[in-house]
């Protein structure tokens, strides 16, 4: 038997004569000559039986991804049928239906990214609409002491975009991210009559105000306060006080979160992969994207026969299932760009190799890189609609920041993982100290820390939270210095943990399990993730450096937890 804190096997499952397509480049024309079918979407819907399969908890490597079948099991294999929760919807006006409405029910899925419960709307003319129901006036349903979190999509409704997504500027950003900064800075001309009225401000009387779906994009209503914050930002970036950005003023003013217009060129300074004085930024970033380029060539140039058989099997393994139910994600423009970021990491790197999970933390950094060529969310984007030089440039920018990102938690990915067990180790003694009766429970019930916080650390948080709450988290651990990504990032996994404290002590081993495997912060923005990173940083600031001072702090059942709760 396994020790009880030992990690998860690794996954490389791989056969070294295994087949692979025939082709991964593109053709002459721009397209690849074989297009791998998108991921399969997770099934939904209506299901008559009252009880779901249960299995134990969730690996941290969520394994599953080595099976062909996305069904994953939830829960315990000892644990009683646990009945699905159906709740009738009364069908919308005009649909005929009369008094002969269905009832929906809830069903698990499984996805590299636990869905996010979204509110239910009205249905629509096509046929593969699916209407989730969150809350329609019922009692609130719960499974014990843990309340069952609903499947969603991963997005709202909406079209992929194109090639009208472009920025008019595009071609001017791949030359200079700089040029971003045009156009950000608090304008002084009068407001016309469809200007956004300044906080505080009345429309004119006889004028009405802008409406929700008029012709004035509500998003672009910003307030005085988000616009003074940008153009903080602008000073600092157009290196307003000399030839270099104050990367100390930078980190100060990017720990609060960074405006999305500029946050691609900020996140490249503060990795570091843009050098901070101006003369050599663009010599730079043309050298970087140059050898990137040639690195890709010296490994695919021979075919994908020539490649490392056990590498490449498991990163085609993962690629199609990142982030599923996001076009984005489903373009096989960017899989194919995914699977060489990954391979060419993975070749660099012999250590570790490629290790699952490493795939989630190369997405925040490609759609980031993205936006600053599209005018819509990233993940509504085709990449197909991408001039190739652009979609080249995004994948090397991408490379480069993941591999500074890595080279901190390397430790992470090695044999044994030594980084991730040393990091959940500390995590248990800090429980210890931050809430004593909670670690108590921990303790009576044989709850392991590996158990859950494993996967915590490996793809830090990235299946517990979306994409656009990892950016923000992000953007305070990039100004946090070089080892945010494991020294602070163990202080947000003790605040997220001390959150649930209460919730956890009336549970039993089974139920705590379910829960910390499915946290219910899928729905969470960027207040919530604010909150958590104020907490951590408290409990950094108590405890960081301080552990031989309480080393024997005694443990009381009465002891009150550090967070007031």
């Amino acid at each position: 038997m396994n020790h009880p804190t030992a990690p998860p096997a690794r996954p490389h499952s791989a056969h070294a004569y295994m087949a692979v397509p025939s082709s991964l480049f593109r053709t002459s024309s721009g397209r690849s000559n074989s297009a791998r079918p998108p991921p399969r979407s997770a099934a939904r819907g209506s299901v008559s039986s009252t009880s779901i399969r249960h299995t134990e908890w969730e690996d941290a490597w969520d394994s599953s991804s080595d099976r062909d079948d996305d069904d994953e099991p939830t829960s315990s294999a000892h644990a009683a049928p646990i009945p699905i929760r159906a709740v009738r919807i009364s069908p919308p006006p005009g649909s005929g239906s009369g008094g002969n409405s269905g009832s929906i029910s809830t069903s698990w899925v499984s996805a590299s990214y636990h869905p996010t419960p979204v509110k239910a709307t009205p249905p629509v003319s096509a046929p593969a609409t699916r209407v989730l129901v969150e809350d329609y006036g019922a009692p609130e349903a719960k499974l014990g002491a843990w309340e069952l979190v609903e499947p969603a999509e991963a997005l709202e409704e909406g079209a992929c975009a194109g090639r009208e997504a472009l920025r008019s500027d595009c071609e001017d950003v791949l030359r200079d991210p700089m040029q971003l900064l045009a156009g950000l800075t608090l304008s002084s001309a009068p407001a016309s009559p469809l200007a956004s009225p300044s906080v505080g401000s009345r429309a004119p009387s006889g004028r009405a105000s802008p409406r929700p779906g008029s012709g004035i994009s509500v998003s672009r209503q910003r307030s005085v306060r988000t616009e003074r914050r940008r153009e903080k930002f602008v000073k600092i970036l157009s290196c307003d006080t000399g030839n270099s950005v104050d990367i100390g003023a930078l980190k100060r003013l990017a720990w609060s979160g960074v405006p999305e217009e500029v946050r691609p060129v900020v996140w490249q300074l503060l990795l570091n992969y843009l050098p901070l004085p101006v003369a050599p930024r663009l010599a730079t970033l043309t050298r970087k994207r140059k050898e990137y380029a040639s690195l890709v060539e010296q490994y695919f140039g021979r075919g994908l026969a020539s490649l490392d058989q056990q590498i490449w099997h498991q990163i085609e393994i993962d690629v199609p299932r990142t982030r599923p139910g996001a076009p984005l994600w489903s373009c096989t423009e960017t899989q194919r760009a995914l699977e060489r970021i990954l391979y060419v990491w993975a070749i660099r790197h012999p250590a570790s190799g490629y290790v699952q999970g490493i795939n989630d933390l190369a997405t925040p950094f490609f759609e980031v890189f993205l936006s600053a060529y599209v005018t819509v969310d990233p993940e509504r984007f085709d990449v197909s609609h991408l001039p190739p030089d652009v979609l080249a440039a995004v994948e090397a920018d991408s490379f480069w920041c993941l591999t500074k990102l890595l080279d901190g938690i390397q430790d992470h990915y090695i044999s044994q993982q030594p980084g991730i067990q040393r990091l959940v180790k500390r995590m248990g003694e800090l429980v210890k100290r931050i809430d004593a009766p909670l670690a108590a429970h921990f303790e009576d019930q044989g709850v392991e820390y590996m158990q859950f916080a494993f996967r915590w650390m490996n793809c830090l948080l990235m299946r517990e939270i979306s994409v656009k709450c990892t950016v923000r988290m992000w953007d305070s651990y990039l100004s946090e210095g070089a080892d945010a990504f494991s020294q602070f990032h163990l202080y947000v996994c003790c605040a997220l943990l001390v959150k649930f404290s209460d919730r956890l002590r009336d549970m039993d081993f089974q139920e705590m399990i379910i829960f910390l495997q499915r946290l219910p912060t899928t729905g969470w923005g960027d207040n919530e993730i604010e909150l958590l990173l104020s907490e951590a940083f408290v409990l950094k600031s108590v405890w960081q450096g301080a552990d031989n001072h309480f080393a024997n702090l005694p443990m009381r059942e009465g002891l009150p937890n550090m967070m007031g709760r």
